[in-house]
């Protein structure tokens, strides 16, 4: 999980330099690691790191909520083989 997660981490932590390690499940929304401004440039990296426009449906916030559900919505093997996450 943490090769995959190594782009989106680094983006994290260039955004929030006072943030040391990232747990997998730490709220990400919550504790304030990506905001509302940051969440578009955020977005296009995902879809860069996928290599596809993520479609309006997968834009539920709770598939971005922590590093996990970001890993098992997007960036693990199951996310691209299944492709659509389950549509």
């Amino acid at each position: 999980m943490e090769e995959a997660l190594k782009p989106v981490t680094a983006w994290l932590l260039a955004r929030n330099p006072e943030t040391g390690e990232i747990p997998a499940d730490l709220d990400l929304i919550e504790n304030r690691l990506i905001d509302s401004l940051g969440f578009m440039e955020f977005i296009l990296l995902l879809e860069d790191l996928v290599g596809r426009e993520l479609p309006l449906q997968e834009l539920d916030v709770d598939r971005f909520r922590s590093l996990r559900a970001i890993h098992d919505n997007f960036l693990s093997p199951q996310a691209t083989s299944v492709g659509k996450h389950g549509s």
